[in-house]
């Protein structure tokens, strides 16, 4: 096996001189130098076990042959920040954790990658990274958490949000809240259902960057700490055969997790992480594709929000791989794409069972024909919105209601509370969009209390921000063009009726076209003053939500 590249040659001594000052042997420098991204801190429960796994990678690393070495990339934990100014702060931070990855890996000359997320955006800021370096590089999550236990009941974060919603609404009493509270997250991980970490790693399975398990293992069992050594002695595998990030993360593998998406269930925003990590790799993914995805693939999975299943029953049912060969039954999949085992998808799926059709619907008996995610089209958002099908209760498939509008995501928290919204209505957040908000401000508060008010069967929400992957209900999100671009939705107005259709991939603003071009000319956009910082140059900087909320190169 070669050695690292500061290892021969006198030209590289002064580099050697310092790695001498760290304290590495002549042996250590003569091996290939694996550079692991740890996402660990203190302040995220999805992260703070990646300790332990770092340290399983390394001992793996070590194993293989490669010299391990540490670096750090952040992590914001998204239901900390929701609900105020901090969850400005959460999508930001993928593009700053991928060009932060990418300065520490080249600048230091690492010949391989392991890279350790978990939470929301993390999973994605380091996937562009990898396509970006692109040298040999492999995944381990932190993995889910368990599910908590209220009333003899599984249940998981979203469920803490809704009973939030439905004290307020007088439906149970500060005891009832209380007891969600204390055990409603148990255990660290990533929160237990089909929210966006877990969606997120899920797919990183798909895509073939992560080996079996790294989705659904819960990050308590042990199980984890030996996927995190076989990933480390994997990665040096990867490195010998020379199979880089663009050899596995191929058009054909996009297909695959947008495929794979749409049976999970997953998070509405795969919708902005996939285009966003397809962009690194130089391949376009339209969200029209997601809907032609959509219409050939069954939805087989229900988890948390969207039902009662969690994390924990997924892996013990097969897991992705078991999703996988369900879809192949149907030849819904490419199984010739390169992963990162070292074998293509269909060696990895083969003899993978379903071992609960209760968990993963077979793929002749699915919830739905379709799959879990639509894009929406209509005047309202002329390039597309996003709506979790799959949680949508099924007499808010189609429906029509008038417009209450807010322009901020506290307005319309503070009515809802106040039990302002009535059944039927249409409730509009705007200017929460990635330059609007900026930041692009999950809703998870507000859904949680139109949830928890009762109102999830008859009001939907529509915003040009977004939600977490534990919202539920007709909650329609990536309104594009955004507001403060001039979308139309800047030009809704109180009562304005509002025709949504799922199924047929529409939504319309009931106003003439005539109407909507005088209010072009007498309602002004509004733009938030005193912007500062890093938020500054985002707001600056970002594409629109139908293009993955991308930094514009």
């Amino acid at each position: 096996m070669s050695g690292n590249f500061f290892c021969e040659g006198v030209e590289k001594a002064s580099q050697r001189s310092l790695f001498n000052a760290l304290g590495f042997t002549k042996e250590e420098m003569e091996r290939p130098l694996v550079g692991i991204v740890s996402s660990y801190n203190e302040i995220v429960p999805g992260h703070m076990n990646i300790d332990k796994l770092v340290e399983a990678v390394k001992l793996g690393v070590a194993m293989g042959g490669g010299t391990p070495v540490v670096f750090p990339a952040i992590a914001v934990c998204d239901g900390i920040a929701m609900g105020h100014t901090g969850m400005k702060y959460s999508l930001v931070t993928r593009d700053l954790i991928a060009d932060s990855t990418e300065c520490m890996a080249l600048a230091h000359h690492f010949d391989a990658l392991v890279m350790i997320p978990n939470c929301d955006k993390n999973v994605p800021g380091l996937l562009m990274a990898a396509a970006r370096i692109n040298v040999p590089t492999i995944f381990v999550s932190g993995g889910p958490m368990l599910a908590g236990h209220v009333k003899g009941k599984k249940t998981s974060l979203s469920s803490m949000f809704e009973a939030v919603g439905a004290y307020t609404a007088g439906k149970i009493s500060a005891e009832d809240v209380e007891e969600y509270e204390n055990k409603t997250c148990p255990t660290c991980g990533s929160c237990s259902g089909m929210y966006t970490a877990n969606s997120m790693n899920c797919l990183t399975e798909v895509l073939g960057m992560g080996l079996k398990g790294n989705g659904t293992i819960p990050a308590v069992y042990s199980e984890r700490l030996k996927l995190a050594k076989t990933a480390g002695m994997q990665v040096m595998e990867l490195y010998r055969k020379n199979i880089r990030p663009r050899d596995i993360m191929t058009e054909k593998a996009f297909y695959n997790a947008l495929t794979a998406d749409m049976a999970l269930g997953c998070s509405t925003n795969s919708m902005l992480h996939l285009p966003a990590i397809a962009n690194e790799c130089g391949i376009s993914i339209d969200l029209d594709m997601a809907n032609e995805i959509s219409a050939k693939t069954p939805n087989l999975c229900h988890l948390a929000p969207a039902g009662h299943t969690y994390m924990e029953d997924l892996n013990e049912a097969g897991g992705v791989y078991a999703v996988l060969n369900e879809l192949n039954k149907k030849g819904l999949i490419s199984t010739d794409c390169m992963t990162c085992t070292g074998k293509t998808v269909g060696e990895n799926i083969r003899g993978c069972l379903n071992r609960d059709p209760e968990i993963i619907r077979p793929i002749d008996d699915p919830y739905s024909e379709t799959g879990g995610i639509a894009v929406l089209k209509g005047n309202l958002a002329p390039d597309r919105c996003v709506v979790k099908r799959s949680a949508v209760a099924p007499e808010m498939l189609v429906h029509r209601g008038p417009a209450r509008v807010f322009d901020s995501e506290e307005e319309a928290i503070k009515v809802i509370y106040e039990g302002g919204i009535r059944a039927g209505d249409v409730v509009v957040i705007r200017y929460e969009g990635p330059a609007g908000g900026p930041g692009m401000r999950e809703m998870l508060s507000p859904t949680s209390a139109i949830q928890g008010a009762g109102l999830g069967s008859t009001v939907a929400l529509i915003t040009d921000g977004r939600f977490s992957g534990a919202t539920r209900g007709a909650a329609i999100g990536h309104v594009s063009p955004e507001a403060v671009n001039g979308g139309t939705i800047a030009y809704v107005k109180d009562g304005d009726m509002i025709s949504i259709n799922i199924p047929d991939c529409s939504i319309t603003l009931e106003v003439s076209d005539e109407e909507l071009e005088e209010r072009r000319k007498t309602m002004p956009i509004k733009r938030k003053e005193n912007i500062t910082g890093y938020l500054r140059r985002y707001a600056q900087q970002v594409s629109s939500a139908d293009k993955g909320a991308i930094i514009n190169k």
